[in-house]
């Protein structure tokens, strides 16, 4: 139900009936071709760009051979005007029955209106958050947690079979740390005088239940084992305390990954995924012993030129090599990651998306040289990076939590203004652009909120359904019944509203492709504000109301457009992971 699609296959076949030939003589090459909105809505309904990108390939003038397009559109029924514009472009304004039609099977489409198969169902991993277990989810995960599940939703409604996937960054020194910090509460808990907490361990005090639960499975066992093998059993119970608690936080959020993936797991039996994955490197010819340049600017004064295993990162497209063992024997962290890539592509996706924090900007050209190494062209890799989040309270900045006294946890976030808000909020700038988050603003009812704004349209939209059904007397209205009457819609903010909710299939698509979830935001905000339009005129004129009780029919007609435009705002929230209320009080 792609209306785009629809005419670029309809144009196609007008502009293959042409029979141009290229100046080769070979047949000219169709798939440049695009539909797309007019940047100018008085021009049209459609515009295409078939006789520009055609005409420079075939030899001819570009607004002769639109004259010869449009001329060949205009035998179309559905098509009601075509013009041409500027130095080429064909603008199509289609008839209102075609519009009417379109409606009547967007109602029978209901909740699968958009679905789109354009994915094949390749496999898509999307890995997002990621947090270190050290502590709860801050604010600062928040914006990767909603982009990174918003996209993977709409990627799975756009036909790609997608795993939702988390890393657990559960090896290495901050572990060490965190396995401390939990021992010093543990002592705590038993009532051990720790004095103030040592500078270097976590200071929270979400390690208190931690310290506690240690203590009472254990009593003072701990302390009776050689360092190291407490450590090991602390280290265990606190990281599984860790993602409990980041998994309750994410859940706050309606977030839920199918995958947990473990650092740790590719760190055991002597780091038996590590060396194979550097092995698989070195056969392919990307790994050799060799030293590395010292960091830009000054030298500096404990730098040692030692020689170490080296992946050849910059022959696939890095701008420096990257060390993989170090001169000690062990390996460095970059090591874990290509063991990590060499996981994902052994378990057949076709392509992996990483959601990271705009500190991981250095990061990116790394991971896409290790794709290319590790599979060639046959795994595509996107890293996507969020900017940062900047809190507000009408207006003024806020930085302290009071919980964790040095940063402001994801709970309480959510606890003051609610899930929809923030999931809304977060795609409503696209994902590498700074975001300003108002407390105030976001819970406010008014236009100027644009979550609000949108679901208060939801919630009008049941509430003209609950009128019609009193003053009808009607217990429920069939979809088949309010598609039947479409073609009444003849009101040019009927048919407008019409035309906007067709855009949502491509919308999906493009999204998709361009992994760009903040676009279903911004859509839903246009859509509730048409909608919102026509409800004022209603107000104003008796006629366009959507309830009238002496015209059933009209009526009929007008349910189904309400019905329609409930049904864009529930799918499009949904992906976003918000609900599409009934009612707002």
């Amino acid at each position: 139900m792609n209306i785009f699609a629809d005419f670029n296959e309809r144009i196609i076949k007008a502009v293959e009936a042409l029979d141009l030939k290229d100046k080769d003589g070979g047949s000219a090459d169709l798939s440049r071709i695009t539909v797309e909105p007019p940047r100018d809505a008085t021009h049209g309904d459609l515009a295409t760009n078939a006789a520009m990108v055609l005409a420079k390939p075939t030899g001819q003038n570009p607004r002769a051979l639109a004259e010869k397009i449009a001329e060949a559109l205009r035998a179309d029924a559905d098509i009601a005007a075509v013009e041409v514009a500027g130095p080429g472009f064909v603008n199509l304004r289609l008839n209102d029955r075609y519009w009417q039609a379109h409606l009547a099977a967007l109602i029978a489409s209901g909740a699968d209106y958009g679905r789109s198969s354009l994915g094949k169902g390749k496999k898509v991993n999307v890995e997002y958050v990621s947090a270190n277990p050290t502590g709860p989810m801050h604010v600062g995960h928040c914006r990767g947690a909603v982009v990174g599940d918003a996209l993977a939703n709409l990627l799975s409604f756009a036909g790609f079979d997608v795993t939702k996937e988390y890393y657990i960054n559960d090896a290495g020194a901050q572990i060490d740390v965190l396995a401390r910090s939990a021992m010093l509460r543990y002592r705590e808990a038993l009532g051990d005088d720790i004095g103030d907490i040592p500078a270097g361990l976590y200071p929270g005090d979400y390690l208190v239940p931690v310290g506690q639960a240690l203590a009472a499975e254990f009593g003072r066992g701990l302390l009776q084992m050689p360092d190291d093998e407490a450590l090991e059993l602390v280290k265990d119970r606190t990281i599984d305390a860790m993602m409990a608690m980041i998994r309750e936080d994410l859940a706050l959020l309606n977030v839920h990954h199918e995958v947990f993936f473990s650092e740790r797991t590719l760190h055991a039996n002597d780091a038996q995924a590590i060396r194979a994955a550097i092995t698989d490197l070195t056969l392919k010819g990307h790994i050799y012993k060799g030293t590395l340049p010292p960091p830009k600017g000054d030298k500096p004064d404990d730098w040692e030129d030692r020689e170490q295993t080296l992946f050849r990162s910059t022959a696939v497209g890095d701008d420096m090599d990257r060390p993989l063992v170090k001169s000690d024997g062990q390996f460095t962290y970059f090591a874990a990651d290509v063991a990590y890539l060499e996981d994902k592509f052994a378990r057949g996706f076709d392509e992996t998306i990483f959601i990271l924090g705009a500190d991981h900007g250095g990061y990116v050209k790394r991971m896409e040289a290790l794709a290319k190494a590790v599979a060639g062209d046959r795994l595509k890799m996107t890293v996507l990076l969020c900017q940062l989040v900047r809190l507000y309270r009408n207006g003024e900045p806020v930085r302290m939590s009071k919980r964790s006294g040095e940063f402001i946890t994801l709970r309480e976030v959510v606890e003051e203004v609610g899930r929809d808000p923030i999931r809304f909020m977060m795609l409503f700038r696209k994902n590498d652009a700074p975001l300003d988050f108002d407390f105030a603003k976001v819970t406010e009812q008014s236009k100027d909120n644009p979550v609000f704004y949108v679901q208060y349209a939801s919630a009008r939209c049941h509430s003209v359904f609950r009128q019609a059904r009193e003053q009808l007397g009607e217990a429920a209205f069939d979809r088949q019944s309010l598609s039947k009457e479409a073609s009444r819609l003849t009101d040019e903010g009927e048919i407008a509203l019409i035309r906007k909710l067709a855009e949502y299939p491509r919308l999906i698509e493009s999204a998709a492709v361009a992994h760009e979830p903040h676009r279903l935001a911004f859509y839903l905000y246009d859509l509730a504000s048409s909608f919102h339009g026509l409800w004022n005129r209603g107000t104003d004129n008796p006629d366009l109301r959507f309830v009238k009780v002496t015209d059933r029919q009209s009526t009929y007609a007008r349910l189904g457009l309400v019905q329609a435009v409930a049904d864009v705002l529930t799918s499009g929230l949904a992906l976003i992971g918000a609900e599409a209320p009934a009612e707002m009080r």
